[in-house]
C-alpha cells in the first residue's frame, strides 16, 4: 500500500473570477489543483471558478452539486508514495449539452463583469478548426447552426462569441480567453475560430475581438487517465476515498502560460507556473515528445497486443522505437531557449509513461487520431523532410495508424474507432485495400496538408512502412529499430 499524504481544501473562496469551459478529468486534475494550491497560500481567494460540461456527463456536474463542488486528486508519484488532495474551488457546476438547459446561466456568468479569464479544455475537435489549415470549418454542423441562431449556441467558439457580445453591448471589458488544450498556437487558433465565426455574424464584432480580446498561449502537462471502474476501486481500496468526482493523475504536472491578462490573473507564478513571453517553443516541444511519442506508443502499441502505457514502454521493442522517435525526428524539428535539455526531457518522458501507478489506456490516447497527428506529427515531419532527414518512426505510426483506423482486431472483431471521421474511415476500408487504401487515407485532406501529402519522399515512406508492416508484421519489423543507440 503506498504512503497517502491527505492535503484537505483550506482558504476561503469568493467570487467567481474564472469561467472554464470542459469539466474533464483534466481540467480538474490540472489548472483547479494550481488554483486551490493559490487559494491555500493566500487563505482566500477572488478566484473561484464556474465549470460548464458542453456536451456529455450531466452525472458528473449532479455529482459536484451534492459535495459542493468538493472533489478529490490523487496524484501518484509512483505506486509508493500519493497525495490525496481536496479541492474547494469549484463554486459553480453548469451542464449545457441536450438542448442546452443552463446555457443561459453560463452565458450570464460569462457576460458578469466579475468574470475575467475563460479557460478550455474541450479537445482539438471542439473549436471547429480544420486539423490540416486551422481555419474554421463553416460545414462543421455545430458552426451552421452557432451562424444562424448566434445567441443559443452550441460549439465552445459560439458560447465565447455569444459571451462577448453581451460584454460588449453592455460596455464590459473583455475577458481573457486562455485555450489549455494542446494545438500548436493554441492562443492564435482559439482566437481564429472566435474571431472567424465573429466574421459570419456580425463583421464589427469580429473587429471588436481582433482589437480587444487577449488569447494568449499555453502549455499544459500532466498525465490523467479517464476514470474507469478499476480507478475508483483502486480510489477505495488504497486510499479509503470513495469519491464520485474524484481524479487520478501523475504526480507531475506542468503549466507554461503566455503573460497577458488585462484584467488580472492570480499570482500563479508561487504555485510553479512558467509566466512567459512565448509560449510555442514549449507548446512544440511538448506536442511533439510527449504527445507525439503517446500517439506512437499507441497505435504502434494496441497492435502489439498492449493495453496500457506503462505496459507499452516496458516492451523493450517499443521503448527502442520511442527513444529513436524522440532523439532522431522530435528534438530535431525543436527551437528550444539556451540552457534545455532535451536529452534529459525524454529520460524523464519515459519514466513517466512507465509509472505503472497509473492505468492509462492506450485507447484513450487513441481517440480523435485524425485531429491530433497534425500538430503531433505531420507539422514535424514536414521540417525533417526539408532537412532532408529520414521519418521512419513518424511513417511507422502513420501507418499503424491507418491500419488501427481501417483493420479489424486481431481476434476479427471490429476495432473500436473513436474519431469524427470514423465514417469515412470505414468506407475507405471497405472501398481499398493495400496500396490503394494508404493513397486512399493520405487523400484525406481533413488530415493531411496538400504540401506535404503531395511530396514524394513522404508517400514512399509511409508506404514503405505500411508494405513492411504487413509483409512482415509487427514483431519482425520492430526489432529493426533496435539500430538506434540510447
Amino acid at each position: 500500500m503506498p504512503v497517502v499524504k491527505r492535503v484537505p481544501s483550506t482558504g476561503a473562496v469568493g467570487e467567481i473570477g474564472i469561467v472554464h469551459l470542459g469539466l474533464g478529468a483534466f481540467h480538474r486534475a490540472h489548472q483547479a489543483v494550481y488554483l486551490q494550491r493559490h487559494l491555500e497560500r493566500h487563505g482566500g481567494s477572488e478566484w473561484g471558478v464556474c465549470s460548464a460540461n458542453l456536451r456529455s456527463n450531466r452525472t458528473l456536474v449532479e455529482q459536484l452539486r451534492e459535495q459542493d463542488g468538493r472533489y478529490h486528486v490523487a496524484e501518484y508519484r509512483d505506486r509508493e508514495q500519493v497525495t490525496l488532495r481536496e479541492i474547494g474551488v469549484l463554486r459553480q457546476a453548469l451542464y449545457v449539452g441536450e438542448g442546452g438547459a443552463e446555457l443561459e446561466q453560463l452565458l450570464q456568468r460569462m457576460a458578469a463583469p466579475q468574470t475575467r479569464i475563460v479557460t478550455l479544455t474541450v479537445t482539438e475537435k471542439g473549436y471547429c478548426l480544420s486539423p490540416a489549415t486551422g481555419r474554421l470549418r463553416l460545414d462543421d454542423p455545430g458552426v451552421v447552426h452557432d451562424i444562424a441562431h448566434p445567441q443559443a449556441p452550441r460549439t465552445a467558439p459560439g458560447i465565447v462569441l455569444e459571451a462577448l457580445r453581451r460584454r460588449r453591448a453592455a460596455g464590459v471589458a473583455a475577458f481573457t480567453v486562455l485555450c489549455c488544450d494542446n494545438m500548436p498556437d493554441n492562443g492564435q487558433r482559439t482566437r481564429e475560430a472566435v474571431s472567424a465565426l465573429a466574421a459570419q455574424q456580425d463583421p464589427e464584432l469580429a473587429q471588436w475581438v481582433l482589437e480587444c480580446v487577449a488569447f494568449p498561449g499555453s502549455m499544459v502537462d500532466r498525465i490523467v487517465p479517464a476514470m474507469d471502474a478499476a480507478a475508483f476501486t483502486q480510489l477505495a481500496q488504497q486510499l479509503d476515498c470513495h469519491d464520485p468526482a474524484a481524479v487520478v493523475c501523475e504526480g507531475f504536472s506542468q503549466w507554461v502560460i503566455e503573460d497577458h491578462f488585462p484584467l488580472g490573473r492570480p499570482d500563479w507564478e508561487a504555485e510553479g507556473v512558467q509566466m512567459v513571453a512565448d509560449v510555442r517553443p514549449f507548446e512544440t516541444m511538448k506536442l511533439r515528445m510527449l504527445n507525439g511519442s503517446h500517439s506512437l506508443l499507441a497505435y504502434v502499441g494496441v497492435l502489439a497486443g498492449h493495453t496500457y502505457v506503462a505496459d507499452a514502454i516496458n516492451d523493450a521493442d517499443l521503448a527502442r522505437l520511442i527513444s529513436r522517435y524522440m532523439a532522431e525526428e522530435a528534438a530535431p524539428t525543436l527551437d528550444m531557449p539556451a540552457g534545455s535539455d532535451l536529452a534529459g526531457y525524454a529520460s524523464e518522458l519515459k519514466a513517466r509513461f512507465a509509472n505503472d501507478s497509473l492505468q492509462h489506456r492506450l485507447r484513450q490516447i487513441a481517440m480523435d487520431g485524425s485531429q491530433k497527428l497534425p500538430q503531433r506529427w505531420l507539422l514535424g515531419a514536414q521540417q525533417l523532410l526539408d532537412q532532408g532527414r529520414p521519418m521512419p518512426c513518424t511513417a511507422l505510426g502513420i501507418a499503424a495508424w491507418i491500419h488501427y483506423c481501417s483493420q479489424p482486431q486481431a481476434d476479427g472483431t471490429a476495432q473500436q474507432v473513436d474519431d469524427p471521421l470514423r465514417a469515412t474511415f470505414a468506407d475507405l476500408a471497405a472501398r481499398f485495400s493495400g496500396e490503394a487504401l494508404v493513397d486512399a487515407f493520405l487523400a484525406l485532406d481533413q488530415v493531411f496538408p496538400a504540401a506535404l501529402a503531395d511530396r514524394p519522399a513522404f508517400r514512399q515512406a509511409v508506404h514503405r512502412a505500411s508494405a513492411a508492416l504487413a509483409r512482415d508484421g509487427l514483431g519482425n519489423l520492430l526489432p529493426t529499430f533496435a539500430t538506434f543507440d540510447q
